[in-house]
């Protein structure tokens, strides 16, 4: 039987009891995200491709980003749904770029190890420290975001530092701006050829449709809903392959 990497089983299985996230108790406000907007900016194209040396040189600001999301954990008091989807988007997004900073450089995500090979993985490493919760990228993504929100287009703007990625925005969600940047996330991640090809007759999509098919109740809709070209039931849906070579900015 082949034994499949333990990210994949989340996928497969739409998340494990080890990425079920305990309530934690916190009394912190909502933040601003203005500093995360000027970091991406700065360091990231429209295309979504990212000057990962730029946050390197420019750690001060990152760094201080990432203490701010560290010292208020959300909460149902004071934050509204919208203020703690933004905040987990970020912060998956930036803690994504902090693993790739801490160990550039690297050619994919998936060579950054942690523990037993085929079971533990870059998305098992639990650096992400908020007030005094501990978690890991699977914990954000499989533990918060999916099963909280139940929102497909979550999977629009969570970047895994790849080249098939949906893009990683240059501009940080923010709570009145979230509905709008979610449509457009899954808007552009469906008009993207180098990510789905689809035509009335066929649709190449990422396998991301294929992984997280759960999330989805109807795929055609889905698409149809978000991008300008519709399918039907007759359209051939097939998966395009995965690239996982990092989403590097090219320097000059």
């Amino acid at each position: 039987m082949r034994i499949l990497p333990m990210f994949l089983l989340v996928i497969l299985l739409g998340g494990t009891q080890s990425c079920k996230v305990k309530e934690y108790a916190s009394d912190s406000r909502p933040i601003t995200h203005e500093s995360w907007d000027s970091l991406l900016r700065a360091h990231v194209n429209d295309d979504g491709w990212v000057d990962y040396q730029g946050f390197i040189a420019d750690s001060l600001r990152f760094n201080n980003y990432l203490e701010l999301l560290s010292r208020h954990h959300p909460n149902n008091r004071h934050w509204s749904r919208a203020e703690q989807m933004a905040y987990w988007i970020n912060v998956y997004n930036a803690f994504t770029v902090k693993l790739i900073v801490d160990y550039y450089p690297t050619n994919s995500i998936k060579d950054i190890k942690s523990g037993i090979p085929f079971i533990n993985t870059v998305w098992d490493i639990k650096f992400i420290k908020i007030e005094g919760a501990t978690y890991d990228l699977n914990n954000i993504e499989h533990g918060i975001l999916r099963p909280r929100y139940k929102d497909p287009r979550i999977h629009m703007v969570v970047n895994c530092a790849s080249v098939s990625c949906p893009k990683l925005y240059n501009r940080a969600f923010t709570a009145d701006k979230l509905e709008a940047q979610l449509d457009q996330a899954a808007h552009d991640f469906l008009t993207d050829t180098n990510r789905n090809i689809i035509t009335s007759e066929s649709a190449q999509l990422s396998k991301i449709f294929q992984w997280y098919s759960m999330d989805f109740k109807s795929l055609p809709d889905f698409i149809n809903q978000h991008s300008p070209v519709k399918i039907n039931k007759n359209t051939k849906i097939t998966y395009l392959e995965y690239d996982w070579n990092l989403n590097e900015q090219k320097r000059d």
